[in-house]
């Protein structure tokens, strides 16, 4: 493991850009005192809730090159799901599986209904067809519910759990457990034939189609996927605040493309740090470092992170070329 890690880096010496940029961040924040800290510690657990949709994102352009933007939508049904069902008093835990469950079967319609049709289309048009998805799921949403915010119940209320630099509530720590779950079986089903039949399929669809390996099927696996991390993304985040129709998508969803991107748009551990970055540039912005001066601050610092990385590694911090 040592040699190949060596021989990568000697292959690639600017590979090291990406974790040197990130021990360079953490311990600038460390040492920069209370201000600096928090953001750390708020920027970690807000981070892992977009590493989340990053890494749906990253799923269905790694195997498909193309940029989902129905990923937030998988989220938003998940969080109307959830919260229908707790109006009428099922248990949180079945609620929450039912929910993330109608989000899969939402990936599963749209790759069998929008994408496999359009399967030989140029990416462009494919694009635009996932963005298509995400208007007709909002309409829908406004449709049959109206604009009104509705408040969803955390699924654990306790908010002093944990004091790191700041109180941490459950429900932040199940965010924070979700994904480095979720990391480690992604990063598992890779090394499984299916998975590395997945890759295969991204790769080289014909040559997977001949050998006996079902392209479509692989296709409607890693829509599947997604939309549960996308789904899981909603139900964790859906009691955070008051949501809407279009909750996720409006919320986060550009969010989770510039971790994905910043992180580098085929690699999986890329999406979580990619996460973990724009967390905290948002922390940071909330905490005043722009956010005295410059409305908006947050965005602000994650728009020149995004900028500075990607002028230094254009494949992002763990992509490559």
């Amino acid at each position: 493991m040592a040699t190949a890690v060596l021989d990568r880096v000697r292959a690639e010496p600017r590979s090291l850009i990406g974790p040197g940029i990130g021990i360079a961040v953490i311990v600038a924040l460390l040492a920069s005192g209370n201000t600096g800290q928090t953001a750390l510690v708020i920027g970690l657990i807000t981070g892992a809730a977009y590493s989340l949709l990053a890494m749906g994102i990253v799923l269905i352009y790694k195997s498909s090159g193309i940029f989902n933007f129905a990923q937030g939508e998988f989220g938003t049904i998940a969080i109307f799901v959830l919260y229908l069902l707790r109006l009428n008093d099922v248990p949180y835990l079945l609620a929450a599986l039912l929910a993330v469950g109608a989000a899969a079967l939402l990936g599963l319609v749209v790759e069998t209904g929008v994408i496999r049709p359009l399967a030989d289309a140029p990416r462009v048009t494919l694009l635009v067809a996932t963005a298509g998805v995400a208007l007709l799921s909002l309409g829908v949403q406004l449709w049959l519910g109206g604009a009104t915010p509705r408040v969803l119940e955390p699924a654990f209320t306790r908010a002093d759990r944990l004091r790191v630099i700041i109180a941490i509530s459950d429900q932040r720590l199940l965010i924070l457990a979700v994904v480095v779950v979720v990391g480690i079986a992604l990063a598992l089903f890779f090394k499984t034939n299916l998975g590395l039949a997945v890759l295969a399929a991204s790769q080289e669809a014909t040559a997977t189609n001949l050998v006996g390996i079902s392209v479509r099927r692989l296709s409607a696996l890693v829509w599947v996927q997604a939309a549960l991390l996308g789904g899981l993304a909603g139900v964790l985040l859906g009691s955070t605040e008051p949501f809407t129709p279009g909750f996720v998508t409006s919320r986060y969803l550009i969010l989770g493309f510039t971790a994905a991107v910043i992180g580098g748009i085929t690699s999986l551990p890329g999406a979580v740090l990619g996460g973990v970055i724009v967390g905290v540039g948002e922390a940071l912005g909330s905490a005043g470092t722009l956010g005295d001066s410059i409305p908006g601050g947050g965005f602000v610092i994650t728009f020149l992170l995004l900028v500075a990385i990607l002028a230094l590694r254009p494949q992002g911090l763990l992509g490559r070329s």
